[in-house]
């Protein structure tokens, strides 16, 4: 089969043949369809995990997906040949992932059913950014009226965050680059913050002098992130997805402070999945690169030319 691997940690993205998986006990075979492309998938190419799980080379790069069930293995019950799936299919102790025309997932992993109505390339886009959002918003206790500042809501997870935070009934701050502020509004934002005119901070406490009750972060270093845990009121919580925080030190002064891993579940996909089937949250989808032309697409993603989520069709 036709995937987008790497030889070794470092190595450049090829488009390469490699063989195709089997599924095993309790597993699926799935044609995928579309793959969604998400930073941390160069990260791992760099060598991210390599002290933490086992790798197999050549390995297939890419955890999000979208595809058709090709063939059970042995007592597999929940799924059959030819129904819609999307979820996370990364194994790199068995060098998979979701770069691929073919992926395995075990029928209780993460992994769900596409509803009706939703085409691959939506369903790839959401996995790894939409399960993060929906963790982080629960995380923070995201409620009607809270006021929660999203810093990193251009991205992937932050858009979904920005949606899933005003669904919730929350007063939704965004950090908007330049010429986004429209686009974050209609995802519900009730204000933007532009990054590249002044400080964040400073910017919001100026419209919110008495701070907010809640932050979630997608970009914030730790050298950054004592100016934003300055702005959250005693009681509330700011949340790191890049594991920015010294939980402890902000706990001595009533906040909760959290660094998240994504850990996504059939459950999680499948209220994701019934979301964005109400029409309560959208994948807005920048770009679409043909399988061939992805390592194209990772290089100008290496050099931080890529804006918006970028989802590749298989």
């Amino acid at each position: 089969m036709r995937a987008i691997t790497i030889s070794g940690f470092g190595a450049e993205p090829e488009l390469s043949d490699v063989s195709q998986p089997s599924p095993g006990p309790g597993e699926i075979l799935v044609r995928l369809q579309a793959a969604g492309y998400n930073p941390v998938d160069l990260k791992i190419a760099d060598g991210m995990l390599k002290d933490a799980v086992d790798h197999r080379f050549p390995l297939v790069l890419g955890s999000d997906g979208a595809g058709v069930v090709e063939a059970v293995g042995p007592g597999v019950t929940r799924y059959r040949p030819g129904d819609q799936v999307y979820g996370q299919f990364q194994h790199p102790d068995r060098g998979l992932g979701s770069y691929a025309e073919y992926a395995v997932a075990a029928e209780d992993g993460p992994v769900a059913a596409m509803p009706a109505g939703m085409i691959p390339e939506q369903a790839a886009a959401l996995p790894t950014p939409a399960t993060t959002a929906a963790e982080l918003v629960e995380t923070a206790r995201v409620d009607v009226g809270t006021v929660v500042l999203v810093v990193g809501a251009t991205g992937g997870v932050g858009e979904f965050a920005v949606q899933l935070a005003a669904d919730q009934g929350a007063h939704v701050i965004a950090t908007a680059a330049p010429g986004t502020a429209a686009a974050l509004e209609r995802l519900g934002a009730a204000e933007t913050v532009d990054y590249a005119t002044g400080s964040v901070p400073e910017q919001v406490i100026a419209a919110h002098p008495d701070g907010v009750d809640a932050i979630l972060d997608m970009v914030t270093p730790t050298s950054g992130i004592e100016a934003l845990a300055n702005l959250v009121r005693p009681g509330g919580t700011i949340v790191s997805t890049i594991f920015a925080l010294n939980p402890d030190a902000l706990a001595a002064r009533q906040i909760t402070a959290v660094n998240l891993a994504n850990r996504a579940t059939p459950e999680r996909l499948a209220a994701i999945a019934d979301m964005v089937d109400a029409s309560l949250i959208r994948a807005r989808i920048e770009r679409q690169v043909p399988l061939d032309e992805v390592p194209a697409a990772l290089a100008a993603a290496r050099r931080g030319e890529a804006r918006g989520k970028t989802v590749f069709r298989i």
